[in-house]
């Protein structure tokens, strides 16, 4: 074992196998500029809002040749934008200052626009502004330091926020705040997300306004029984860690619970269901018409109900029942509940594939939206006065569109460019689209349209364009039609072989290949270094695919990796330059994983990995991830055996090249991990690489790291391809 650290590459003498051929094209510091630009959508609209009216089109972007971000207006009848609110106007004291490119962003950090379109909500530097649109007014508020998740009340008069393990409340005519509870603490906090709940269900907020104002209902975490774990500073031992309350899969989770409360403070009313079988608050709505409705989960993921809850008594009714072999799917988006609150949409896979459906006010289906044959992704809008819906996806998992729905009639996709992914919203009325587009030869770029599909005008950006152009070549291989992507060096010559590199996620049903020039820049920057690059799908990935494809449990780790081996030999028949004999595979997180089980497993066609913040053992990470996928540690012990990476780790077992990349802070796959599996490979005679990224989390953020990071990545792969 080699440790490798971050402060210098510790390779005294490298040897490079294969160097890069000198006249490969440069694309000094790339990635350095990658990081820097957040893959260049620095100077991009982000954050779109339409007023209820739709006469205005709010988005943020940042000024030319700065990091500081400002409000920007777009007039849907004149098609012209301008600057709306910037941090001088806020703040006389605040200047926009130029900053260098690896600052933070400045000026505005968040904005929210209220419900009738009047005021908005605008976050500065940790503080909180009110501006009356009409007068242009600006109100800072006495929220007092530390104060999160701050939201408009929904005739705008209040805002509520979590400060200290406690929600409060601040009235905006006179600028003065109350508690709403009391008696928070670190161990059971009113009003904040636990750990799964914003690191799984997707579930960010712990509290939610009732829709006349006068009350709140909000979560009580309790995580005294949750196990705790430390993630300590490795460079500053004389700093205290930091201590999570992480349930590993198998043991114990926080115990949550929902409470309704008047906004005055006072009794809180506690939502009665069997909390015993369905641990899980999973997702909580209170629309303005309609009742407050949450929906629990089962433990395991395969059951859940969605439930009507009385606000005076706490009571619950059921209003329907879902259940699943696998597991369900959560969708943050749904229940949508009507306008007039007859009813609400519902997405389901009940049927064998995504399908949105319109349920009454009681849970009965009244009809089928989108039916499962068209790859439904996510709601745009729903136009209640028609009946007419406006969704993304479709059938190929490559791309995906935003089409329109009539009752009675065909999707039918409101733009003609492909390929293409496309995301968008829709106004409150259901006038107008803001369409949200890139490709494999284009970055994204965001189109007003009219909901009939004419164009109105593009909200304009100021991003630096990509100095390296993706070469992207995206085919359908072998008789099971696997999507795969292909990059080559741009100084390839036809009929010379080369080494190959999988890059790779594999998570179940989570595609790789994508109709996208952002998502291969690494993908290419690597093949100039003397690579072919290759992504690719299995058949799960599919939105229409056989339930048992998107859905493999317990052993789905090695059924996507023989995927991954069938479809890279399949794109292999096609292009004769891929030299099979020599392939390496990287990626991070799940690709991590991926990576450093094709090695330990599959060294007859992966020699050589990098894997980068790994899970090494199931049984270390999250319970509601892990136990979707594995089920729980103690019904499903095999699953969990076979999937751990120490289980194939032996002593004389041929095993491919392993460089082992962890943050020492990462705090979603603790560091731990690759240190057991480090330890695991050294006590077995193992030869393998460790590089602890000092002080960097999941994910690595910091240009230089990240631009050592790829040097290494492509230094390992030369030395060992």
């Amino acid at each position: 074992m080699r440790i490798l650290l971050t402060a210098l590459v510790l390779l005294s003498t490298p040897v490079l196998a294969q160097p890069p051929p000198a006249s490969a094209p440069t694309t000094e510091r790339f990635i350095r500029q990658l990081v820097e630009t957040r893959y260049f959508n620095s100077g991009r609209p982000t954050a779109t809002s339409f007023t209820p009216d739709e006469q205005t089109l709010f988005f943020l972007r940042t000024r030319e040749g700065s990091r500081t971000v400002v409000l920007h207006a777009f007039d849907t009848t004149t098609g012209q934008t301008r600057e709306y609110l910037t941090a001088e106007s806020l703040n006389a004291e605040a200047r926009a200052l130029q900053e260098p490119v690896r600052a933070a962003p400045r000026g505005l950090s968040s904005y929210a626009l209220s419900e009738d379109g009047e005021k908005l909500l605008v976050g500065m530097s940790g503080k909180q502004y009110v501006v009356a649109r009409a007068s242009g007014k600006v109100t800072e508020l006495k929220l007092g330091a530390g104060a999160m998740d701050v939201r408009f009340s929904p005739d705008a008069t209040q805002v509520a926020y979590v400060r200290g393990h406690d929600v409060y409340r601040l009235d905006l005519a006179t600028n003065t705040e109350r508690a709403v509870t009391k008696g928070g603490t670190e161990d059971k906090s009113h009003g904040t997300p636990e750990f799964i709940a914003t690191a799984e269900m997707m579930r960010f907020s712990g509290y939610w306004w009732s829709p006349d104002g006068k009350s709140l209902a909000y979560t009580e975490s309790d995580t005294s029984g949750v196990e705790k774990l430390v993630v300590p500073d490795a460079l500053n031992p004389e700093r205290e860690g930091q201590r999570l309350a992480y349930p590993r899969a198998g043991k114990p989770n926080a115990q949550v619970r929902l409470g309704i409360i008047p906004v005055t403070g006072g009794k809180t009313t506690w939502v009665q269901w069997d909390a015993g079988k369905y641990p899980y608050l999973a997702t909580v709505r209170w629309p303005a018409k309609g009742p407050l409705t949450v929906l629990v989960q089962n433990r395991a993921q395969t059951e859940e109900l969605l439930l009507a809850v009385d606000p005076r008594t706490g009571s619950t009714r059921t209003l329907l029942v879902e259940k699943d072999d696998a597991w369900l799917t959560l969708h943050q988006t749904f229940p949508h509940w009507l306008a007039d609150g007859s009813g609400f949409l519902w997405y389901t896979e009940r049927n064998g594939a995504s399908e949105l459906e319109l349920r009454d006010a009681t849970g009965k289906l009244v009809r089928s939206l989108v039916p499962p044959d068209a790859g439904f992704y996510d709601l745009v809008g729903y136009v209640e006065q028609d009946g007419t819906v406006y969704f993304s996806g479709g059938t190929a998992s490559e791309e995906r569109y935003v089409w329109r729905l009539s009752p009675g009639g065909k999707p039918t996709r409101v733009t003609a460019e492909r390929p293409a992914l496309e995301q968008a919203k829709l106004s409150k009325r259901g006038g107008f689209l803001a369409l949200s587009s890139e490709g494999p030869r284009r970055m994204k770029n965001t189109t007003v349209l009219k909901a009939d599909g004419t164009r109105v005008g593009e909200l304009p950006s100021l991003a630096k364009v990509p100095t390296l152009q993706p070469r992207i070549e995206v085919r359908h291989v072998g008789k099971e039609r696997y999507p795969t992507s292909l990059v080559r060096p741009r100084d390839a010559k036809p009929g010379v072989k080369l080494p190959v590199i999988v890059d790779i996620y594999g998570g179940p049903g989570m595609a790789m290949v994508y109709q996208s020039m952002m998502q291969h820049l690494t993908d290419q920057w690597l093949a100039d270094q003397g690579f072919i690059v290759v992504k690719l799908d299995g058949r799960g990935v599919s939105p229409t695919a056989d339930a048992k494809l998107r859905k493999p449990k317990y052993d789905w780790p090695r059924q996507i990796l023989d995927e991954q081996v069938a479809a890279l030999r399949a794109l292999a028949a096609e292009v004769p330059e891929m030299d099979l004999s020599r392939v390496g595979i990287t990626g991070a997180s799940n690709g991590g994983y991926m990576s450093a089980l094709a090695v330990l497993t599959r060294p007859d066609v992966f020699k050589a990995a990098v894997a980068v913040s790994s899970v090494t053992d199931w049984r270390d990470y999250d319970s509601h991830l892990t136990e979707r996928f594995f089920g729980l540690p103690d019904e499903q012990p095999q699953a969990y055996e076979q999937a751990s990476l120490l289980t194939h780790v032996k002593a004389g077992k041929p095993m491919g090249k392993l460089l082992v990349v962890h943050g020492t802070a990462d705090d979603n796959v603790l560091f731990f991990q690759a240190l057991k599996l480090s330890d695991a490979l050294f006590r077995a005679g193992q030869p393998h690489e460790l590089l602890p990224l000092s002080g960097m989390g999941h994910m690595v953020f910091d240009p230089v790291l990240a631009e050592r990071l790829w040097e290494e990545t492509a230094r390992y792969f030369h030395a060992h391809l």
